[in-house]
């Protein structure tokens, strides 16, 4: 089947091609297009991540090179910078957006055995953000924060499933947002649970997870103000210092939680530090609670893995449009290669997939003979900022 057919177009065959094509119907994207439609642009910049492309310029460079090869991937357009700097500034970003969501919720299934705390059967979320610094005289829209407002940036703030490492929720955003303004757009699922840091501690919104049948595992604050109702027996071997039902005492949050909420306190003997939980979850162990948080990590390694192995810390356009864009391209390939790993039963982590295809991309042969024949050890580079992303 996919002899003479090269990895490039090979892997293109995971993606829903017409998933993809009703996407670009619903958002008119080719509407007085001639030539280069959205999916030659797709295919393009997913290129240039799998590759590693700089800019532009170096895009076209490189697929120039590959003239001969192009037209059975399905790029039938001569490209050049500026037809690729025109489609970045007005192609929907909301194509990529929604096709990449498709990607995310077929590699979620794909991963939902996956195991993480065996007494629980419910789905587990960590959300939190990321900045990527942009320079306010490229992108002026980038709106600065601090005193003066002299630094520009967005945000990426990014609902990760646990047990299968893949982002599930991504909201793209200036830099001056708040983080907790997000929880507001977050789809809760009833009786999942969902981890934060302390910067998301509302009240307010934390009973809104609380109404719709959700719960939250969350770090307090250290000015935390209330009143103990009763303090279960714990064993401090374990490093659970205190596992207490506690109600609020200021009157403003009280009133926006008026009720009964878990404290767990924990000592963590490998960074010696008193941690502090609170949950909505009375029926969870507390060794289980701290657990959870400490699962939190694995969203901060999402977050360093994709800065150094995708391309989303330089972009390729200066507008909303093209950051957007490239930032759901970018989730696509990294989902895309999730799925194509799992489906294939590749043993190889997700770098090592990625660094093989980087190079080898417009090889004549098959996927699988290319990752499981490929002579080269299956492990992260010795730097110590290269973090592995667990099982991947």
């Amino acid at each position: 089947m996919n002899v003479g057919r090269t990895v490039f177009s090979q892997l293109l065959d995971f993606i829903p091609h017409h998933e993809f094509r009703a996407f670009v119907q619903r958002y008119h994207g080719n509407r007085r297009v001639r030539h280069f439609t959205c999916w030659e642009h797709f295919l393009c910049l997913a290129f240039a991540q799998l590759t590693y492309r700089e800019s532009l310029r170096d895009i076209e460079a490189c697929l120039r090179s590959l003239d001969t090869q192009l037209y059975h991937c399905g790029i039938r357009s001569t490209v050049s910078r500026s037809t690729l700097a025109d489609a970045n500034e007005k192609r929907p970003w909301q194509i990529y957006r929604d096709i990449a969501l498709v990607l995310i919720e077929r590699a979620r299934e794909l991963y939902s055995n996956e195991t993480f705390v065996s007494e629980l059967d419910s789905s587990i979320y960590a959300f939190d953000s990321t900045t990527i610094d942009l320079c306010l005289s490229l992108f002026p829209w980038a709106h600065g924060v601090g005193p003066g407002k002299t630094k520009g940036g967005v945000k990426l703030h990014t609902l990760l499933d646990v047990r299968a490492n893949i982002p599930t929720f991504i909201r793209v955003s200036n830099s001056s947002l708040h983080d907790v303004n997000v929880l507001d757009e977050i789809p809760y699922e009833h009786g999942a649970l969902y981890i934060f840091d302390r910067g998301y501690v509302d009240f307010q919104r934390l009973k809104d997870i609380d109404n719709v049948g959700s719960f939250f595992v969350i770090r307090a604050k250290r000015n935390l103000q209330c009143s103990r109702i009763y303090s279960r027996p714990v064993d401090k071997s374990t490093g659970i210092r205190a596992d207490q039902i506690i109600r609020l005492d200021i009157y403003k949050s009280q009133k926006e939680y008026p009720d009964q909420l878990r404290r767990v306190k924990y000592y963590d003997k490998e960074n010696k530090r008193i941690l502090v939980f609170l949950t909505n979850n009375f029926v969870l162990d507390a060794v289980t609670i701290a657990e959870l948080y400490r699962s939190r990590w694995k969203i901060e390694l999402f977050f360093k893995w994709i800065k150094q192995h995708l391309r989303i810390k330089s972009f390729y356009g200066t507008s909303q449009n093209a950051v957007r864009t490239q930032v759901w391209i970018a989730t696509s390939i990294y989902v895309l290669v999730a799925i194509v790993k799992k489906e294939l039963g590749i043993e190889q982590s997700l770098y090592t997939i990625l660094q093989i295809l980087s190079v080898r991309l417009f090889e004549k042969t098959t996927i699988f003979q290319l990752l499981t024949e490929t002579e080269i050890l299956n492990h992260e580079p010795c730097d110590a900022n290269q973090l592995k992303l667990f099982n991947f």
